[in-house]
């Protein structure tokens, strides 16, 4: 795509991390400065484009926030699944979907969305993946300041800006509109209708589990003997895309036995009545996946279990309080950026030996089976 593109113009040992020392990141506690409109028109005159993966659309919402707080609501250029999640957010005026992949994929689809874009007659675009397909899009819809992070594609920029190489992604953005770390959270709003989905599920307070992952080396295989030590104490929801609906029947007939309740909820919400639901838990049980990040958009308990990838990436958990789970004095962690399908050596140890013990005294350790709502 790139090519065609420019022709066209630690000893191992579970480890759990509290993130007690970033207290400034608690979603609930970081002040959330009103939307300014400052001098933007009617239409938006702000662009973003941000078609990269659903966790990193999650995280952008907090980049949104900043750049409307100085330029008014903006318009975003996103995937079609991610949409929907950023239609109903307060610093979005309208979502414009990019089917990069499907009926919008190569020079035709993107030439089609250039000229859409060129008729809003955007003052500016914000960049923040780096990528040729966006830096390209920008430039074909005529915007005149292309503001993104400095990198291969960076000549395309009229402002090419330093990405921090530390902390979390979501404060890495926020370089981007020369905002400093922590002013603004990831957030997502679901509907009242979402919620009520949401809510006619499961009333009595639950813990979420999310089994799934897209890379398969990221998955944790013991999320149904998890699911039974949970239930000695609370109610259980699995959550997850219609890949995950056979695991999610296998958390639920392992709670059966202690008789306490059991929602398989895989494959059969949005996104949004995900994320509502997830709002609900007391806790949310995830692998490095993008429920991970819709938790923490919506200000629930996380406990993520990082296998071929580690936190230093920068998209572990956010929220003061929050915990990660990895395998220190393993030689072979990172394996990868993403994490491969399959463990590159077969043996999987990254995963394996996160132990279900170690993820209930992680769930313990943050008092979420304590917690009321």
């Amino acid at each position: 795509m790139g090519s065609r593109l420019l022709q066209g113009f630690h000893a191992a040992g579970a480890r759990s991390t509290i993130h007690g020392g970033r207290a400034r990141h608690a979603g609930n506690e970081r002040p959330r400065p009103r939307l300014g409109r400052g001098s933007a028109p009617l239409s938006s005159a702000t662009l973003v484009i941000q078609t990269a993966f659903l966790g990193d659309v999650v995280l952008t919402t907090a980049l949104l926030s900043a750049v409307a707080a100085d330029d008014g609501p903006v318009d975003v250029v996103t995937t079609p699944i991610a949409a929907p999640l950023l239609e109903t957010h307060p610093a979005v005026r309208n979502v414009i979907a990019y089917d990069k992949r499907g009926s919008d994929r190569g020079w035709t689809g993107l030439r089609k969305l250039a000229q859409r874009l060129k008729a809003e007659q955007y003052a500016r675009a914000y960049l923040p993946h780096r990528s040729l397909r966006s830096a390209a899009l920008s430039v074909l819809a005529r915007i005149p300041t292309r503001i993104g992070f400095s990198g291969r594609w960076s000549f395309l920029y009229t402002d090419a800006r330093p990405k921090p190489a530390l902390g979390h992604e979501s404060d890495r953005l926020l370089a981007l509109a020369n905002k400093p770390p922590g002013v603004y959270p990831p957030l997502l709003q679901p509907t009242a209708a979402d919620a009520q989905v949401a809510a006619a599920l499961i009333s009595e307070p639950f813990v979420a589990l999310a089994p799934g992952s897209i890379w398969g080396s990221k998955r944790w295989g013991y999320y149904p003997a998890l699911a039974a030590r949970l239930a000695e104490q609370v109610a259980v929801v699995a959550v997850g895309g219609p890949n995950d609906v056979e695991v999610g029947e296998q958390i639920v007939a392992a709670v059966r036995p202690s008789g306490r309740q059991a929602v398989n909820a895989c494959g059969k919400l949005t996104l949004r009545q995900s994320a509502a639901l997830i709002g609900r838990a007391r806790v949310l049980v995830t692998n490095d996946s993008a429920p991970l990040h819709l938790a923490t958009a919506m200000g629930t308990p996380l406990v993520a279990l990082f296998g071929p990838t580690v936190t230093e990436f920068g998209f572990g958990p956010l929220r003061a309080g929050d915990v990660a789970l990895g395998i220190d004095g393993l030689q072979c962690r990172p394996c990868s950026p993403h994490g491969p399908p399959q463990c590159p050596l077969g043996h999987h140890r990254c995963m394996h030996e996160i132990t279900v013990e170690a993820v209930i005294a992680a769930v313990e350790e943050i008092g979420a089976l304590r917690r009321r709502r």
